[in-house]
């Protein structure tokens, strides 16, 4: 009798997840450029969505994202050659198959793609597929994503999540902005908040008092991409100094132990000339703010520029502070000031767990930057969260510039406890909504739920 109710709960349950249909269509993302959407329907009529986002400034060991190339439509952005392969390509080879089985469906789209880099479907359509399936099965086991994924992908049943500290990108520069700065990001961290509502108060009165000050100084308060003001100031310290007065205003202490913490993101890939070796500030040396000079740093040049900078403001974290190609200086620069200042990889590691084991041997970084679209699919983006958390370090998920209203990353850095969150600034509604998503789950959670703040730099010594 128990071996007739096994069989017949197990059809019942094949039932309950069995992918009946898989759609994949164009939408449009936060700068009017088409990006991949998916819809996968279940048998019992259970629907989940997904939309991936795109990068403007995009390492090199990053899986391709696929796009048509036809300048007559969509100036060549068009992604129509991956939204075919996934319902040509893909559909045919998961319908029927059982959708809470995330890893078996990953490595079989992995491994029918059969590229190093998914560059025969293209990372956008395997990662759109991916989400959407796992949307799907959450949705069919009557979860949110967040607990699905921790419960049922992760085999994780640690019942307090640790909601993430956001870095709040409100100084736009380098690829996201059309300004002289040469740096791509500065960020607000409300490392002294009690939780991620409190985080985001936190954050938007810094971010208003901020916008005040800017036209206070006569500074345009144009918006980025990432939803930061893009003013036109000299030096990557002049941000700064705007920043710590900004925080000071809105009733805040700066410092790393503070109530308010700085995060950079240098994007320093971005600078690089491989050929001469050095970095190359060239928005600033074109637009004479810099002279050659001034703007152009060898490796260790850059090391000491960015050591100078912790030393005159609350700095806790460094993104790509050098070339993704500089191993040996990312290495210094850890070794340098990687006790007491995160040095996250982006660019350096592109979420790639074969190239974050070789990085974490070589100490080159003490984090790493997760961004889903760099990989192409969920199961292997856990796998770089899990070695990175295996060997002390941080992992910070993050969004893209071009960004869509998913809010899948606030759900993955809640399941797996990241414990930081990189997904843009107080302003426009594809980033926005990443906050609210928090907020909600953290609601949810109630007393399960836990923010940690400077805690959350638990292999840096404060």
């Amino acid at each position: 009798m128990q071996f007739i109710q096994q069989i017949m709960f197990n059809s019942l349950f094949k039932k309950k997840t069995t992918i009946a249909n898989v759609k994949a269509y164009e939408v449009l993302d936060s700068r009017g450029f088409p990006t991949v959407a998916c819809m996968v329907t279940l048998e019992n009529g259970i629907i989940g969505k997904a939309m991936v986002p795109s990068g403007a400034s995009t390492g090199e060991r990053e899986a391709l994202e696929m796009r048509d190339g036809d300048k007559k439509r969509f100036i060549g952005k068009g992604v129509l050659k991956a939204v075919e392969h996934v319902n040509q390509d893909i559909a045919p080879r998961i319908i029927g198959l059982q959708a809470h089985e995330q890893n078996k469906i990953d490595e079989l789209m992995i491994s029918a793609d059969g590229t190093p880099n998914k560059s025969k479907y293209g990372a956008n359509a395997i990662l759109a597929v991916s989400l959407a399936i796992a949307h799907a099965s959450a949705k069919a086991y009557n979860k949110p994503l967040y607990r699905y994924i921790r419960e049922d992908i992760c085999k994780d049943k640690n019942e307090i999540y640790n909601m993430p500290v956001p870095m709040l990108n409100v100084i736009n520069g380098g690829a996201h902005a059309d300004n002289t700065i040469d740096f791509q990001e500065f960020m607000f961290m409300p490392i002294g908040a009690k939780s991620i509502r409190q985080a985001c108060q936190m954050a938007s009165e810094c971010f208003h008092a901020l916008m005040k000050i800017l036209k206070s100084k006569n500074q345009n308060t144009n918006k980025g991409d990432e939803g930061g003001f893009a003013p036109d100031l000299r030096t990557a310290e002049d941000a700064l100094e705007l920043m710590v007065e900004a925080i000071k205003a809105a009733g805040y202490k700066p410092g790393v132990n503070k109530d308010v913490a700085i995060a950079l993101d240098v994007a320093a890939s971005e600078l690089y000339d491989n050929e001469a070796k050095v970095y190359i500030f060239k928005k600033a040396i074109d637009a004479k703010v810099l002279s050659k000079a001034e703007g152009t740093k060898t490796t260790d040049q850059m090391i000491e520029y960015l050591i100078s900078l912790t030393k005159k403001f609350p700095i806790i974290s460094i993104e790509d502070g050098l070339s993704e190609n500089d191993w040996d200086g990312f290495s210094k620069l850890t070794q340098k000031i990687g006790n007491s200042v995160q040095i996250v990889g982006d660019d350096l590691f592109c979420t790639n767990p074969k190239i974050l084991t070789e990085g974490v041997q070589k100490g080159v970084a003490n984090a790493i930057l997760i961004k889903l679209n760099q990989i192409g699919s969920l199961t292997e983006t856990i796998q770089a969260i899990n070695i990175a958390k295996a060997n002390n370090w941080c992992a910070v998920v993050s969004h893209r510039s071009g960004e869509t209203e998913d809010t899948t990353i606030a759900d993955l850095s809640v399941a797996l406890g990241t414990g930081q969150i990189k997904t843009g600034s107080m302003s426009r509604s594809e980033r926005i909504c990443k906050y609210n998503r928090l907020m909600e789950i953290e609601d949810e959670l109630s007393v399960q739920s836990r923010y940690n703040g400077v805690k959350t730099f638990n292999n840096l010594k404060k």
